[in-house]
């Protein structure tokens, strides 16, 4: 009879007990006051070391027509002038070469976003024989050198007469597998009902990725835009080697030149500088979504 009297004892419920040893294994990995403050210290170097030559770049960029003495020469409030840049500006062709670089940049960026989009859609919703095979057999460009087709791409580009035009600049480089691949990897996250209500409505399949999967792939578009924008921002082979005249030079190539012209550091600098802006307003403006975009990727498919 006590023991019927008796209140019934507490027990965690079985619900929470799984939670509760996951919370403890978290709090087990939450690093010490000491490992927070070496963690900080090791990032702050890293930062540090990362910075410097971007500050060295611009200092120096300021201080034309002075002997590179350190760390005398990197101290930012001593004899800055902008006279490199007015040289950079006005005396060369930087602004013919930087119209260059961002049509090639610009219009690239678009091609393969859509090229990719529509190929990356195919691979993940649609089904047609054969489709494993030619996305591994497409995929499997990544492990191919571009030095390889580097002689023969050329050739093809002048036998249809694209050396020294836009269309021969662009053209080789909208073939882009890791484009393909990475939309197709975030294309299959998306629910198929989608899809599916949207063909019962009459709508195409042009119309289906213009309407529904372009405004779902944002966070990806703009990752893969960041990439591809760096990519062929930064390259400088291909242009190079297809560009002829001094006027069809982009910015990577045509600051290379100035070495042979025996230009000033500071001026070749302060073209380093030009050519470095663009980036970085790029990544500021979507910036957003680039974690986003690559968290998605990894998870998804």
């Amino acid at each position: 009879m006590t023991a019927l009297l008796q209140p019934p004892t507490q027990t965690t419920p079985p619900a929470t007990r799984p939670a509760a040893r996951k919370r403890r294994s978290f709090r087990a990995l939450e690093p010490t006051g000491w490992g927070v403050a070496v963690r900080w210290i090791w990032l702050s170097l890293a930062g540090i070391l990362s910075f410097f030559p971007f500050y060295a770049m611009v200092v120096l960029s300021l201080k034309p027509g002075m002997l590179v003495e350190l760390p005398g020469s990197l101290l930012p409030w001593n004899d800055i002038s902008f006279e490199a840049y007015e040289q950079v500006l006005a005396g060369q062709n930087i602004l013919v070469w930087l119209f260059n670089t961002l049509v090639y940049s610009l219009v690239s960026v678009v091609a393969v976003l859509f090229l990719s989009a529509l190929a990356g859609y195919a691979f993940a919703k649609k089904r047609f024989r054969g489709k494993e095979v030619m996305f591994w057999s497409f995929l499997a460009m990544v492990m191919v050198p571009f030095h390889v087709t580097l002689i023969p791409t050329f050739i093809l580009m002048a036998n249809l007469g694209g050396i020294d035009t836009y269309w021969g600049l662009i053209l080789p480089t909208l073939a882009n597998a890791q484009a393909v691949f990475l939309m197709r990897q975030f294309i299959q996250g998306l629910p198929d009902e989608l899809f599916e209500a949207a063909r019962i409505d009459g709508a195409g399949e042009f119309r289906i990725v213009l309407r529904i999967v372009l405004p779902l792939c944002k966070p990806i578009l703009a990752t893969l835009g960041i990439f591809v924008f760096l990519w062929h921002w930064n390259d400088f082979l291909w242009p190079l080697i297809i560009a002829k005249s001094n006027s069809m030079f982009t910015l990577t190539v045509g600051i290379s030149s100035l070495q042979q012209q025996d230009v000033p550091l500071s001026t070749m600098l302060a073209g380093s500088v030009v050519a470095l802006l663009p980036i970085f307003l790029a990544y500021l403006i979507a910036q957003r979504y680039v974690q986003e975009g690559v968290t998605g990727t990894g998870i998804k498919g």
